[in-house]
């Protein structure tokens, strides 16, 4: 029983608690098509030199700092991490469970990753610069592989949420059109244009500027 649970708790580290608890009792776990989720992804400014600029150990645990942060922070918005590809951070809402307010809850945890950021350097020897980057849409979340388990999710709405990323500034929440019609009545917003996405076109974005007071 004990080494059951830890298994079981190894699992929920890995993996949402819905999809630890189906792999657990079946061995497998279905794939799920959500027709309205949100994803979230981050990416530092200047990160290569920044590798070449400190001690590999210290990289690390300046990495390891602030993911802990984010991870922090997303528990508290009711965000899903679903994982970390080198200093690039992907979380979403609305999956494994659907919710109404999937978006409001990744446009919350993108600012206040900013905010820890900005808290941050200012002690910090080293100065982090961040984009943020959201789209909402359909995805198909589920697990591949047999060893070494990981829970994704595929879809155009993740390549576009990279693309609100990669086409954003540091400093800023950048959203797409479709983010910005489930968000607009609770953040202020600033219209940017039609900005260019590599193999995306030119697409509405908007930096998101602030929660409106209730």
């Amino acid at each position: 029983q004990h080494e059951q649970k830890r298994t079981k708790e190894l699992l929920h580290n890995i993996l949402p608690m819905e999809v630890a608890d189906e792999l657990s009792a079946t061995g497998r776990v279905r794939s799920v098509r959500h027709e309205s989720v949100t994803i979230l992804f981050t990416d530092f400014s200047q990160f290569t030199q920044a590798v070449w600029a400190m001690p590999a150990d210290r990289m690390v645990a300046e990495l390891n700092d602030i993911f802990e942060a984010f991870d922090n922070i997303t528990d508290t918005c009711g965000v899903e991490k679903i994982k970390t590809i080198g200093d690039s951070y992907m979380a979403a809402a609305g999956l494994p469970q659907p919710c109404h307010d999937h978006a409001h809850r990744c446009v919350r945890a993108g600012l206040q990753m900013l905010d820890y950021l900005e808290s941050r350097n200012r002690s910090s020897a080293f100065k982090w610069s961040l984009r943020v980057g959201i789209h909402s849409g359909p995805a198909v979340a589920g697990v591949v592989g047999k060893r070494k388990y990981a829970f994704d999710i595929w879809g155009d709405t993740v390549n576009i949420a990279s693309r609100m990323e990669s086409s954003g500034e540091t400093g800023h929440v950048n959203i797409s059109a479709y983010t910005y019609d489930l968000i607009q009545q609770e953040f202020d917003c600033e219209y940017r244009g039609k900005i260019d996405a590599k193999g995306k076109g030119n697409l509405d974005m908007y930096f998101v500027t602030s929660k409106r007071e209730s």
